[in-house]
């Protein structure tokens, strides 16, 4: 088994993971500061790290890139209850090869730790470009928004090609923007075209430029978005929308980095990164022969999939709070609160149209709101009569008048489950816990689904 060099300066948290890594076989070190651990790290009988991000003097972060310095391929997985945007990117990027949050899930620990011991794992890891610099707007801290922000760092350390997946409205340009900023081209330009926007004469002279005369209106040369963006990102969006010759003229400028423009012979090189995205399924695409099979491979060599907001109900209040500070800015409104009920509502409807939708209604909602509190009269009639979510799902109590922690541990993932009509996405969402933990606690307390109710994964 593995030799661990457990950091972490709560010493309650260090007695319980060291026995949790004993139990399973591991052999266990502890450094309890930064300081501390650089020495031990140094030892070449250690396997893997796994250390706090907040610790006394100097923090996680500095050990970090004290490990990447003297020992490259060692692989480090952060822990921290500060599970933002920021510090997971820089952890990704400082060389992490993961990044768990607190309070820590024991399933989520043990893969990352296996991962982590893998060949691929530690080459993942490996720091490509200097991290800094990271300025964001995306929100969440749901499971798969997590897993979304550790891409982004993966992805930002260097040039590939990346396809962000993810329905309409669930913020694809925003990640592609963090992956640029996040990366070391960041001071060179970030552009973005939509595919679907324009026809394919005005596409093309858009992306790659035209002479004079190419074409009627040609009055002047133009320089196309790739050569504007120089050595910077290129975002296309709606990218399954481009005819058969536009994805020629992609093909072979990811492929060769070369193009010419529209009405020229002269043959251009390209240093642009690009980044692709689609609400669509390429691979079906591909299978009916409405996108070219090479050119899916040349965009799918880094994916990054956003999950719907629908599955990540923990994330509404976030986004709520965040978009509402940003409305009052735009919209000079002075919203300080929302009511339960009109949070209730918010959380029951599914959000067919992902964040943008939410951002919609919240801006409609304020600019009907006299007061400085958002209520449910607000909010539009199809969210404010949805059924509201069961009581069960926010207040509970123990069905006995005394009961153990487990008994109460039982009765709320019974009422959840319940709440949620046994979808198992939105129950981890709601718990806070990953899927295996889910799953064993749902085997270890009996529980099963009514009969006239169907899982969903």
């Amino acid at each position: 088994m593995a030799h661990i060099l457990l950091v972490d300066d709560d010493r309650a948290i260090c007695r319980t993971l060291n026995h949790h890594f004993q139990q399973s076989g591991h052999r266990v070190t502890l450094g309890y500061t930064a300081e501390e651990a650089v020495d031990l790290a140094a030892g070449p009988d250690v396997d893997v790290v796994v250390s706090d991000v907040r610790l006394p003097g100097r923090d996680g972060m500095w050990l970090l890139s004290e490990i990447k310095a003297g020992r490259p391929t060692l692989p480090v997985i952060m822990i921290t209850a500060f599970h933002d945007f920021e510090t997971t990117v820089a952890a990704m990027q400082g060389g992490a090869v993961d990044y768990v949050a607190k309070p820590i899930d024991l399933d989520e620990l043990n893969a990352a730790i296996e991962r982590a011991l893998s060949h691929d794992s530690q080459e993942e890891g490996l720091v490509i470009g200097p991290p800094g610099g990271v300025t964001t707007q995306i929100v969440g801290q749901s499971t798969g928004m997590k897993q979304v922000f550790k891409s982004i760092g993966l992805v930002a350390q260097s040039r590939i090609t990346v396809l962000v997946l993810g329905e309409s409205g669930t913020g694809k340009e925003l990640v592609a923007r963090a992956v640029h900023n996040a990366s070391p081209d960041r001071h060179h330009p970030f552009v973005a075209v939509n595919c679907a926007a324009l026809v394919e004469t005005l596409l093309e002279s858009e992306m790659f430029g035209h002479e004079r005369g190419a074409f009627t209106g040609a009055v002047t040369a133009h320089k196309g978005k790739v050569e504007q963006v120089g050595e910077g990102t290129l975002f296309l969006d709606e990218i399954a929308e481009l005819s058969p010759r536009m994805q020629s003229k992609l093909l072979r400028i990811l492929e060769e980095r070369e193009y010419s423009p529209v009405g020229s012979t002269q043959v251009k090189r390209s240093k642009a990164r690009f980044i692709t995205a689609t609400n669509v399924d390429l691979r079906e695409r591909v299978a009916s022969g409405q996108f070219r099979e090479d050119l899916y491979y040349r965009l799918n060599v880094a994916t990054i999939m956003l999950p719907p907001l629908r599955t990540r109900a923990c994330d509404v209040p976030l986004l709520v709070d965040f978009l509402l500070r940003k409305i009052n800015k735009d919209l000079r409104k002075t919203i300080r609160r929302v009511s339960s009920e009109a949070m209730e509502c918010l959380l029951s409807y599914d959000w067919p149209g992902n964040v943008r939708e939410l951002e919609n209604v919240l801006m409609k909602s304020a600019v009907l709101e006299r007061g400085d509190a958002l209520t449910v009269d607000s909010l539009p009639l199809e969210i404010r009569q949805l059924p509201k979510a069961p009581k069960a799902l926010f207040e509970y109590e123990c069905d006995r008048p005394l009961c153990s922690l487990r008994e109460l541990e039982r009765q709320h993932i019974q009422r959840v489950l319940t709440g949620t009509n046994w979808h198992k996405g939105k129950t981890c969402d709601i718990l806070g816990i990953s899927r295996p933990r889910l799953e064993r606690r749902i085997r270890e307390f009996g529980l099963v689904p009514p009969r006239d109710e169907r899982s969903i994964e």
